[in-house]
């Protein structure tokens, strides 16, 4: 990248001189035959599913040519820019087929200065802005008449290829950490399967698994009171809310991230105690397990915790055994409009169990696997920041790209 560039300053354009909006329409529901042709028709779910991907090339839903007479949706050529604009404002992707929408869309057609994915790039950019000049009481909506007043940025036609294409190489880079991520996860999930049920041994172990009643071999406890209200990362004590087994820690708590400043007493971690939700307004999420590796942390309310002797049992192994263990564990699940699992229920979760060494060896097998997929997902977060500073840098001129990028681009 470069300060220099081909021209001082870019132009500033809106939209409306740049592009032609086509907004979307919705074929009558009760009429089955529009719903039964080949033209696909998106809706903001088909957008959002994309996971940030920036292409379409097909939907959920297809229509036919008559419905297209029949109602407001109109047949947008290959390389349109479909934005969402209702509801969910400010989901982008380009469309690599001839493709219809529903009302809940802004779909620009660029003219000859402005390129599709230059466009995408930078509405994706400034989502925010959209979402704030979006307005309604029952639902939120950017119009077309604001849209058509956007300002954007008009680098030169060469300069919008040179920055779509930096931005595309970082995509690049991401799809492919997402691919392997996924790959590894799946890998593991088989490894799992394997030695946490002993269809796999490892060498120089052998003799059979005991088949164990949790509780026969464990006690079981619950935390005390702590909000989310309570938790500060700088705070003196540390501690863990129920609703993190949910969303931060994974089978083994190596680092607690929250700590209180709230005094009272508490009821505190062993090492190797094992920690579940209590309690959900959703079932499935109850089979979550955390082995948690030090003493002396504060457990919120909430948090059924098993304590089992180390020499017995490896916390990590029971964390991963009760993961793969989905459906037993709903089984022990009661209650319908919030759910719950208590330490009597879990009591009768049954299992096998090998030596304690080959519990650990197990663990470490699946900790480094999960270290593993850690760092590539840190990775990943960090070209994510990155591929951000590039958008801002780039798709507003205050970074120029150097004039041989840009000087090869014209070649090609």
């Amino acid at each position: 990248m470069s300060a220099k560039s081909k021209q001082d300053h870019w132009k500033v354009v809106r939209l409306g001189e740049v592009t032609e909006i086509a907004k979307g329409g919705t074929p009558k529901r009760d009429v089955v035959k529009y719903f039964r042709g080949n033209i696909p028709w998106a809706i903001p779910s088909d957008i959002t599913a994309l996971d940030s991907a920036l292409y379409i090339d097909d939907t959920a839903t297809h229509i036919s040519e008559e419905a297209l007479g029949k109602s407001a949706a109109k047949l947008l050529p290959a390389g349109t820019v479909l934005l969402t604009s209702r509801a969910t404002i400010g989901e982008t992707a380009i469309a690599t087929v001839p493709i219809a929408t529903n009302q809940g869309f802004a779909n620009f057609i660029c003219h000859e200065t402005l390129l599709n994915v230059f466009l995408a790039y930078y509405l994706r950019y400034i989502k925010e802005k959209l979402n704030d000049l979006a307005s309604g009481s029952t639902f939120k909506e950017i119009t077309k008449g604001t849209l058509l007043n956007i300002e954007i940025p008009l680098p030169p036609l060469s300069e919008q290829h040179a920055i779509a294409e930096a931005l595309s190489d970082v995509d690049g880079l991401l799809n492919a950490l997402d691919a392997l991520i996924a790959k590894k996860q799946a890998i593991k999930q088989a490894t799992m399967q394997q030695l946490l049920t002993g269809q796999t041994r490892l060498p120089r172990f052998s003799g059979a698994w005991e088949v164990k009643r949790l509780g026969e071999i464990s006690s079981f406890f619950k935390g005390s009171g702590l909000s989310k209200a309570d938790l500060s990362p700088d705070g003196k004590r540390r501690c863990i809310h129920y609703g993190e087994l949910f969303t931060t820690y994974d089978e083994c708590i190596t680092k607690v991230l929250h700590g209180t400043d709230r005094e009272g007493t508490f009821f505190l971690s062993l090492s190797n105690d094992v920690l579940m939700p209590g309690s959900d307004v959703t079932p499935n999420g109850l089979a979550t397990a955390s082995c948690i590796s030090m003493s002396n942390v504060i457990l919120g309310g909430d948090i059924l915790v098993i304590r089992v002797p180390a020499d017995v049992l490896n916390g990590t192994f029971l964390a991963y055994v009760i993961k793969i263990n989905h459906s037993q564990v709903m089984q022990l699940v009661s209650g319908t409009t919030v759910y719950h699992l208590y330490g009597r229920d879990m009591a009768n979760f049954t299992f096998l169990m090998p030596s304690v060494k080959e519990q650990n060896a197990i663990v470490r097998i699946l900790s480094d696997m999960d270290a593993e997929i850690a760092a590539l997902e840190q990775r990943r977060d960090k070209t994510i920041s990155i591929k951000q500073g590039m958008m801002q840098q780039l798709l507003t001129g205050r970074v120029r790209l150097s004039e041989s990028r840009i000087d090869a681009d014209d070649a090609d």
